[in-house]
């Protein structure tokens, strides 16, 4: 028997055949040319634009087929296969008489190392840009593009990565279990694993030599795989599809044991997840990402359009709150109506609330303000990117002229937190999105399986930084007559899908978390195995803890729930 370790970033127990995702298309020889009879530049360019279309196209067409982060991950990664710098590039090879396979190729080397160079997210898009080289290439040569294998019956797929094109568009009852030798816990491939409810162990060496068809034991909580299972690994499966069933369906309300209550709400992108999240007795929205209203469009869509989209999300939560965040577009993830130019660092650049570009904010206010209107929601909106009291105070204006009356920031950006007193005097409520305040507090980005360790909301260094923020909020209005009580606080990011560092998170002082609505059965029935003062008490040891490692540890050995239940 043998066995590995790696992260486990969704849980859940599999035995089930490894397949592992076919080879890399084979890179095409450094002295192909397009000089052949017939042939021309034009020609060969011709052949080249083709094969980019019909990758777009089919790039396109799954994005259609999903929803979700799913579907903005594909439409993004689309647009990259007619990227006018990648073709540019290429095109010019050819003039120089390379072929269209060979000039592709070595285009999109150049533009995947440059975007490596810039850093944190556009260096993310470094994997979708070699994704769609390969898929251009395996067009070009009439060959099926790299993808998940398909043995004819469910397995567990093992990869060195996963491009966000083949994470979105899993199908969970064929691939039960995910395997990486790479990525970190808040990587495309975890995000996506957990919306999906893939059981996934990511980081995992090693485990590239396995062979195909072999029996492996996945745990995606434990993140331990182990080789050739026994009785006592499948006596562990059975006990969590067990245990999964009677879990149950969150019933609407979290707690504490002590009837503490903790908003537990729901992340969506899109309508139909918005009508998963009700169907999930979702107390609400937490985080309604608008990016799916921009993407794929030379035009900024119309503010009747934009209120036709929201209105259909703001109407599956009559009476309870939608907290909608503005767009958070950037250099990385261009919009051509923005005319963003190219920035060296647009992880560091002018992205969410800092593009501000015509009046495009200006009028999704007003479109937000139109739909809610509408319905009975209780319509909330929120910024990304706050990093001082003075754009706090910019946006909650914005609103005001727009006739929002609830507005709020999201602290994701580490001076956000340190400043979190003086922006609460300005906002009706903060939202804490722990995968980009994590990546920006450890410098790491998290993407990169290599900094996985750095990249992880267990580090106590951002733990602090969200006590930091909320005692900052309840600071800043302790003194404050015009207020009765400080502005709610809440998680949206991954953090909050995980059992454990959800009660942290409560013990540190979060009023509210927000999910994807799979995750809310487990977060809820861990929450109301503690009292309010265990945890804080286990929010004290995480936040002291020397590493994350050692946080987690001390953290779950004091809830044996997440042991009975498989989490």
């Amino acid at each position: 028997m043998t066995k590995f370790a790696g992260m486990g970033v969704s849980p859940g127990r599999i035995v089930g055949p490894v397949y592992r995702m076919p080879p890399a298309v084979v890179e095409p020889s450094a002295n192909a040319t397009w000089d052949r009879a017939g042939t021309t530049v034009e020609a060969e360019q011709a052949r080249l634009k083709d094969a980019a279309r019909a990758v777009q196209t089919e790039l396109y067409a799954r994005a259609e087929a999903t929803g979700g982060d799913a579907k903005i991950l594909l439409e993004t990664t689309a647009l990259m296969a007619a990227d006018p710098v990648l073709l540019q590039s290429a095109n010019a090879e050819i003039v120089a008489g390379v072929s269209a396979e060979r000039a592709v190729w070595e285009a999109g080397s150049q533009v995947a190392e440059m975007l490596r160079g810039l850093g944190g997210y556009m260096a993310q898009r470094t994997q979708d840009v070699l994704d769609v080289r390969s898929r251009i290439v395996a067009e070009l040569r009439g060959q099926p593009a790299p993808g998940v294998p398909a043995p004819g019956k469910p397995f567990i797929l093992a990869a060195a990565t996963l491009a966000p094109t083949d994470a979105a568009a899993l199908d969970p009852a064929v691939v039960v279990g995910i395997l990486t030798t790479s990525g970190g816990p808040q990587s495309h491939t975890a995000v996506m694993a957990r919306s999906l409810g893939i059981p996934t162990v990511v980081g995992a060496e090693g485990t590239q030599a396995l062979q195909d068809g072999v029996e492996v034991y996945l745990d995606g909580a434990s993140g331990v795989v182990i080789v050739h299972p026994g009785d006592t690994e499948r006596a562990a499966v059975a006990l969590w599809a067990r245990q999964t069933t009677s879990l149950g369906a969150f019933n609407g309300h979290g707690t504490t044991s002590d009837a503490h209550h903790v908003s537990l709400l729901a992340n969506v992108a899109t309508a139909a997840e918005a009508e998963h999240a009700a169907a999930a007795n979702a107390e609400g929205i937490g985080l309604l990402r608008t990016e799916f209203c921009f993407l794929n469009r030379d035009t900024e869509p119309s503010m009747g359009e934009q209120a036709a989209a929201y209105e259909q999300i703001f109407a599956q939560f009559p009476g309870r709150p939608v907290i909608i965040r503005t767009l958070d577009a950037s250099s990385d993830q261009p919009l051509p109506f923005l005319n963003a130019s190219p920035e060296q660092n647009p992880a560091l650049g002018t992205r969410g609330y800092r593009t501000g570009s015509g009046g495009v904010l200006e009028r999704q206010l007003e479109a937000i303000a139109a739909a809610s209107k509408e319905t009975e929601a209780d319509v909330q909106v929120m910024a990304p990117m706050i990093s001082t009291a003075a754009e706090a105070a910019g946006f909650a204006q914005l609103c005001e002229r727009a006739g929002l009356g609830s507005a709020g920031v999201m602290v994701e950006v580490p001076a956000a937190a340190l400043s979190a007193a003086a922006i609460a005097r300005h906002v009706d409520f903060l939202s804490i999105g722990t995968n980009d305040l994590t990546q920006y507090a450890m410098a790491a980005d998290r993407d990169l399986g290599s900094l996985g360790a750095l990249n992880d909301p267990w580090q106590p260094a951002v733990l602090r930084l969200v006590s930091l923020t909320v005692q900052g909020v309840r600071t800043a209005t302790e003194n404050d007559d015009a207020r009765h009580a400080p502005p709610p606080i809440s998680v949206c990011g991954e953090a909050a899908a995980d059992p454990a560092l959800a009660v942290v998170l409560v013990g540190l002082g979060v009023d509210s978390l927000s999910m994807s609505s799979r995750s809310l059965p487990a977060v809820s029935a861990v929450l109301k195995s503690v009292d309010l003062d265990t945890a804080r008490e286990l929010a004290d040891l995480a936040v002291h803890a020397s590493d994350p490692a050692e946080g987690r540890r001390l953290v779950r050995d004091r809830l044996p729930i997440l042991q009975s239940l498989g989490l």
